[in-house]
């Protein structure tokens, strides 16, 4: 059997712990190793347990859901469980993966349990293998998961707290929550390289460089002074004298 996902359950409300409790129980892929009644019952869990996913309850008394979510590692990940759908933009800001409002019945919560377990898979067999080896990326867009080929892609262009994903395969760009920054940090860097505040650009989608410019899809976009020597770098280890 394939590893589990270890979780725990956040809610003020008893009710809700038992109910989604019963809802782990009955996922045979996750491991439930806690349940608390506020954020900060849940950081002296996450102090001696390896938690991979947190069920958390977005209003809790003293520390809430999107404030601890905030303070959580990379590694742990969360699906906010809330009655208030008014929270759904915050809950993609933090880059949950996903949002069930309650109430919710167990099939909607084995929806979201599959989006972890596909998500930790990924995660789990990329540590098994180099960066060029993987070839796709999930982004959350129209709150749902789109997978993307690295080969459809043009460049990311990043805009305020969202990314515009331009692809081979479409005219109009995907949209998303997310920043540029932290999209940097998951890219193979073999095969992306930021080279502007507002661009990351696909290598292997460049058609020719004009002066300080890639041109891509017919599109100009400039080499910042701050990324041009790495970039310079790329290309003379790929000229032919």
């Amino acid at each position: 059997m394939e590893q589990k996902i270890t979780c725990l359950i956040a809610d003020d409300e008893p009710m809700a712990l038992e109910l989604i409790e019963s809802y782990v129980n009955k996922t045979p892929f996750l491991e439930l190793r806690g349940k608390c009644i506020n954020g900060f019952d849940v950081l002296d869990l996450l102090a001696k347990e390896q938690i991979d996913l947190l069920f958390l309850d977005i209003q809790m008394p003293g520390l809430n859901g999107l404030e601890l979510s905030k303070t959580l590692r990379k590694k742990n990940r969360v699906i906010f469980t809330t009655a208030f759908d008014k929270y759904a933009l915050e809950g993609f800001k933090v880059e949950a993966l996903d949002y069930l409002l309650k109430p919710f019945d167990y099939n909607e919560f084995l929806t979201a349990a599959n989006k972890a377990l596909e998500w930790f898979t990924l995660q789990r067999s990329g540590k098994q293998t180099t960066l060029s080896s993987n070839d796709y990326m999930f982004v959350k867009a129209d709150y749902k998961q789109i997978k993307i080929d690295y080969s459809d892609i043009y460049y990311f262009e990043g805009l305020k707290d969202y990314v515009k994903i331009w692809l081979k395969s479409r005219p109009r760009p995907i949209l998303t929550l997310m920043s540029l920054k932290s999209l940097e940090e998951t890219l193979p860097a073999d095969r992306f390289m930021r080279v502007h505040r507002s661009y990351i650009i696909a290598l292997d989608a460049i058609k020719s460089i004009e002066r300080n410019c890639v041109i891509i899809n017919d599109q100009p976009i400039a080499v910042a002074d701050k990324y041009k020597d790495i970039f310079n770098e790329f290309v003379n280890r790929k000229s032919v004298q």
